[in-house]
């Protein structure tokens, strides 16, 4: 088998098996491609299964001269989740990419906005206009329920449960979560989906997308951080803002009012409480007031 074979077969094994999202599944491809371009630039025919570990290196050390230490780790990463699979599956015995470290990295915070700058952005927006009535109930909906991009592209309407105060969002690995919205997030998006959704041309394929554009499909991630982009420029915020900045000032807005942070865990949809705790930075004074607040000693 060639390149191209296994890297399918390790595509697949990555959508069926462990239930990654396509754009997760593209990361991973462009990781074994910048391998593959290596290979075919240098005239080096090795397959995945005879490739040697100091060729990765070179391949490796190559791609790091017009990358910064972030995408080298993802690219380690991506290799090394591929050699893991041949592994694995009993293509080769061993890894080549078991010793070969990631570069050290700082965990990167996401922008967090404060609820000045949110509700400045939600005002900017041109309600006169099925789009602009539309941009609203986005924005409400990702600082409200703190979704990714992708959840709220794929945000369909039977997933909403209006009478429970409740949706329904589909996650990473097709994971699903519940998560409550309040009594204004409720009216906004009933309002959306009975007034203003029914003008959109909706196409038959997409009658079930909550959020539709122009044409009646199914919105893009790009469009969404356009929308955004757009907003941030109109009211003239220095910050780099991203639909992601709405999801960490929803956790960081719910853990400074007092939120427990595994009920913010769950509603993000995070596995491990220790990415929870990656989103919800705390500076010094609001640990000091914690400790003197919850401590039985004090």
């Amino acid at each position: 088998m060639n390149w191209s074979t296994y890297i399918k077969d390790y595509l697949t094994y990555l959508r069926i098996e462990r239930g990654l999202s396509e754009n997760t599944i593209k990361n991973y491809s462009f990781d074994l491609q910048k391998l593959v371009n290596y290979l075919s630039q240098h005239q080096i025919n090795h397959s995945p299964i005879n490739i040697d570990q100091q060729t990765l290196k070179e391949c490796i050390y190559e791609c790091s001269k017009s990358i910064n230490p972030r995408s080298q780790a993802r690219l380690i990463s991506g290799l090394t989740s591929f050699f893991e699979y041949l592994v694995f599956e009993d293509y080769r015995k061993d890894d080549p990419m078991q010793l070969i470290e990631s570069p050290k990295i700082g965990r990167k915070l996401p922008t967090t906005l404060s609820l000045d700058e949110i509700d400045q952005l939600i005002a900017a927006i041109d309600r006169s206009t099925k789009e602009g009535e539309r941009n609203y109930v986005i924005l409400e909906t990702l600082y409200g329920c703190g979704l990714r991009a992708s959840e709220l592209i794929n945000l369909k309407c039977s997933d909403l449960f209006y009478e429970e105060g409740f949706i329904k969002v589909v996650g990473k690995g097709s994971k699903e979560r519940f998560i409550p919205i309040n009594e204004y997030l409720i009216h906004r998006m009933h309002h959306y989906q009975k007034l203003v959704r029914p003008h959109f041309p909706i196409q038959s394929n997409f009658s079930d997308h909550f959020f539709i554009n122009r044409r009646g499909a199914q919105l893009t991630r790009a469009m969404i951080f356009t929308i955004i982009k757009q907003l941030s420029q109109k009211i003239g915020l220095k910050k780099t803002v991203s639909p992601h900045s709405f999801r960490h000032s929803f956790a960081t807005h719910l853990l400074e009012n007092g939120a427990d942070l595994r009920a913010i865990q769950q509603m993000l949809g995070h596995e491990s409480i220790t990415t929870t705790e990656v989103y919800l930075h705390m500076d010094k004074t609001q640990l000091s007031t914690i400790l003197n607040k919850f401590h039985p000693r004090n």
